[in-house]
């Protein structure tokens, strides 16, 4: 299946095309239903498959592998949130290949603000809700079989009072507005969407009003691991391809100064698969213990993964481009794809902004007096420093 995304990965990003064929490949291959509890027909899998499969496909295509990676995302939320109905009816079509989940949440005039939101539903929540929404960005939402649909609880309900809701495409009416001609993560397609429709309730997913835990609990965390796992997989694809030209005496002479460039990509690439790998554990601890993901620490762990990942992951990238060099790694027709790659991962910082996580962090670590670092079981409290046979006694 890989040499199939990377014989595409070119066209699609020339054309800034939806990914067709790479994506009827995951269908075909069951990967679209990996979060899919079995019992449904899915795989099974948790956030840890996710990032590890994420990782593998955008070492061929990373376009294809964001917009695998933020339908899994969605599907994460329907499985742990969706009602008994709405799961019954929808995740075995997942599970077959047949559904593509693309997420509405961004909106004109609130910037980047997930937990707000403005165009309100009608309806009373017992029966139909009707909806139109209009929204600048929806990754490969033209070619979705599904969406999840943030929405304001209703006309008179305050901005922070959002409701997350699953739509059919046959349940709306759907109008592409803007184009999608951009620097990277071109084959994600995302366009914007005028959308229009009713659903009944029970498509609602997590409690009306209170998308803010669907958020915490599911959208949040498996949105930061599954993007970090696809930036980290696309830069260590990078180093490999770089490292497999100097040791064949392609692209500009090694010197120091370049074997310093390689050594100090390596060490970002392996900052980002450490701090992702120990983020992950404490996520599907929380998991399997059935405890929250609200607490103030994981929420900045979770926050500083994104950070870290798109900033390294693209940093590193940069130093092997100038380790290639312009014939080897700056032309768009080199045999290595750095130029994409690298055009790609400048998109991470801005996927969902740093800017705005590290100004939420910098509160929150106002709030974390203990300073709780990961991984956690290490780090000792300030309770703990203090009792008799402790190392600092």
């Amino acid at each position: 299946m890989l040499p199939a995304l990377t014989a595409q990965a070119g066209e699609t990003d020339n054309l800034a095309r939806f990914p067709d064929t790479a994506v009827q490949l995951l269908r075909d291959n069951g990967l679209m239903g990996l979060l899919v509890p079995e019992e449904y027909g899915g795989l099974g899998g948790d956030l840890g498959d996710l990032i590890a499969v994420a990782g593998m496909l955008a070492s061929s295509c990373a376009s294809t592998a964001m917009v695998w990676a933020m339908h899994c995302q969605q599907v994460d939320c329907i499985v742990r949130f969706g009602s008994q109905q709405l799961r019954d009816r929808l995740l075995p079509r997942i599970a077959s290949g047949e559904i593509y989940l693309a997420s509405v949440t961004s909106e004109p005039g609130k910037g980047g603000h997930l937990l707000s939101g403005r165009a309100a539903l009608e309806g009373n929540i017992d029966h139909q809700l009707r909806f139109e929404r209009e929204t600048p960005i929806v990754t490969g939402g033209s070619q979705a079989e599904g969406f999840l649909i943030t929405m304001r609880e209703s006309p008179d309900a305050a901005d922070h009072r959002v409701t997350l809701l699953y739509a059919d495409r046959e349940q709306l009416s759907l109008e592409s507005i803007g184009s999608w001609d951009t620097l990277g993560m071109r084959g994600t397609e995302s366009r914007g969407l005028r959308l229009a429709g009713s659903v009944p309730a029970y498509q609602v997913i997590g409690n009306p009003g209170d998308f803010k835990t669907v958020a915490v609990e599911s959208m949040i965390p498996a949105g930061h691991l599954a993007w970090s796992g696809v930036w980290l997989g696309a830069a260590r694809s990078a180093l490999s391809g770089v490292l497999a030209m100097v040791r064949s005496g392609g692209g500009s002479r090694t010197t120091e100064l370049s074997a310093e460039r390689i050594a100090r990509a390596r060490i970002d690439i392996e900052l980002v698969a450490a701090y992702l790998g120990v983020v992950r554990d404490e996520v599907l601890g929380h998991r399997r213990e059935k405890s929250p993901l609200s607490s103030t620490a994981t929420q900045i762990h979770l926050n500083n993964l994104k950070v870290i990942a798109s900033e390294l992951t693209f940093r590193s990238v940069d130093r092997l481009l100038q380790v290639a060099g312009l014939f080897s790694g700056y032309k768009r027709d080199s045999p290595i794809p750095l130029e994409r790659t690298f055009r790609d991962l400048r998109s991470a910082s801005l996927n969902y902004s740093n800017d705005r996580l590290l100004t939420m962090n910098g509160a929150l670590t106002l709030l974390d007096r203990d300073v709780t670092l990961l991984p956690k079981d290490v780090v000792l409290s300030s309770a703990s420093a203090g009792e008799e046979g402790s190392i600092l006694s």
